[in-house]
């Protein structure tokens, strides 16, 4: 049964456009010795005791709360063993900076995971954990209400039927990781500008139809010939502005474990080009200013194809 729980969980992550490089089974922990290895580990370093007829470890000495049990009185190992196990085999593989991502729910754990690291001699700074909100559906102004009693839920698998990878992945990127994120289905199936996704892909294609336009007409865009220095009227220079910011966007967002800052640079580039786009005409019967106005429409287009791949998101070239 489990098989199969699993390879679903993979079909709807490559729908998803997810990809894992390794696929990792507790039961191996245990069944291979592994646990009790990792447990031993933490005896000779004297990190454990016993008391009413449990294993504990001394996680209160480096930062949490209180100690907690790794070994029940029955010989069953908790949860928290196995995950001090799992993440020494990380270490073991290399790994110098490990990034967990937990629910909100989880979030008394933090303390004594970062504790077992410094236990099994991992720097301070090796663990970092990402608390993710809550996710509120709603279709419209009604929230759809979900319940494990009852049973009544949305899946991943649903929803992406409903909206596509490309609307669901720019959705749960949308907001910082510590913020609950409303997700509004109807907006994200609908074709307006209200749409964010919508509106960053329809200016990438809209970049692509001039530039068909352009090649019809046997002009291209060359940055290298063109006279930039004709582009002076304000939304081209505000367009420029945006454009170079991407190198400090980047790396902020990847420094700050911050991708919502991409969907807000996508978001901004893109309305830089819609107002170029209104106040600017591209293709006229100036040759030079024609040309200088491709070569930045061209790298618009580059920038907001960079972006949206860097989320894992299409960038069509018609809508």
């Amino acid at each position: 049964a489990y098989k199969q729980v699993l390879n679903n969980l993979k079909h709807i992550l490559t729908a998803m456009n997810v990809h894992f490089d390794n696929w990792f089974s507790e039961q191996w922990l245990h069944r291979s010795g592994y646990l009790k290895e990792t447990i031993a580990e933490l005896k000779v370093k004297g990190h454990l005791y016993e008391k009413e007829g449990a294993l504990w470890l001394k996680t209160s000495n480096f930062g949490d709360d209180k100690d907690r049990v790794l070994i029940r009185a029955n010989g069953e190992p908790t949860y928290f063993a196995a995950d001090i196990a799992y993440h020494r085999h990380k270490l073991e593989r290399g790994y110098k900076k490990l990034i967990n991502i937990w629910g909100a729910d989880h979030h008394g754990y933090v303390k004594r995971m970062q504790a077992a690291m410094v236990m099994l001699g991992a720097p301070e700074d090796t663990l970092e954990i990402i608390i993710g909100q809550l996710v509120n559906l709603f279709s419209g102004n009604r929230q759809i209400r979900m319940s494990k009693r009852t049973g009544e839920m949305v899946t991943l698998e649903e929803l992406l039927k409903e909206i596509g990878s490309d609307a669901a992945r720019y959705f749960f990127l949308m907001r910082s990781p510590d913020t609950p994120l409303d997700f509004d289905i109807e907006l994200a199936k609908s074709q307006t500008s209200d749409n964010p996704v919508y509106y960053v892909q329809y200016a990438h294609a809209r970049i692509c139809s001039i530039l068909r336009k352009a090649a019809a007409q046997e002009v291209k865009p060359d940055g290298f010939k063109a006279n930039l220095e004709l582009l002076t009227a304000d939304p081209e220079l505000a367009l420029m502005r945006i454009i170079a910011e991407w190198p400090l966007i980047l790396k902020q967002a990847a420094e700050r474990r911050c991708p919502y800052r991409l969907t807000q640079y996508a978001e901004n580039l893109a309305t830089s080009f819609h107002f170029f786009y209104h106040e600017c005409r591209v293709i006229s019967d100036d040759s030079q200013l024609t040309a200088a106005r491709l070569s930045l429409v061209d790298s618009t287009r580059m920038m907001l194809k960079n972006v949206l791949s860097l989320m894992g998101i299409g960038a069509p070239e018609k809508m």
